[in-house]
């Protein structure tokens, strides 16, 4: 269990790898940041597979779209200038909340 979710965590972080070469892309106009951040994304799905072998779909799926979530909004904030307002912060929270709602109500 506990690689699985070392799987879902390293899925986690080519998503957000991926995500900043897709805003360093320009919206495709740069055609190798935004190969690279499909590449990236489809990387994160092949882990995915074997973890959600031992994982439930909805516990992967949603840690993997949580860290994910959280981790771009990291990375914008460091590396590109992005900052959030308390929505966007009060946002994160209700994120982190799903998440661990989720997780328990599985029962693992």
């Amino acid at each position: 269990m506990l690689f699985a979710f070392t799987l879902v965590i390293c899925a986690a972080f080519l998503d957000i790898v991926a995500n900043v070469f897709l805003e360093r892309s320009d919206g495709f106009r740069r055609m190798a940041p935004g190969i690279a951040a499909l590449v990236l994304v489809g990387c994160a799905f092949l882990l995915l597979v074997p973890a959600v072998k031992v994982i439930d779909l909805s516990i992967a799926y949603a840690t993997w779209g949580a860290v994910g979530i959280l981790g771009t909004t990291a990375a914008g904030w460091f590396f590109l200038g992005q900052r959030l307002n308390r929505k966007g912060w009060l946002g994160l929270a209700l994120v982190v909340v799903s998440v661990v709602l989720l997780t328990f109500s599985a029962g693992h």
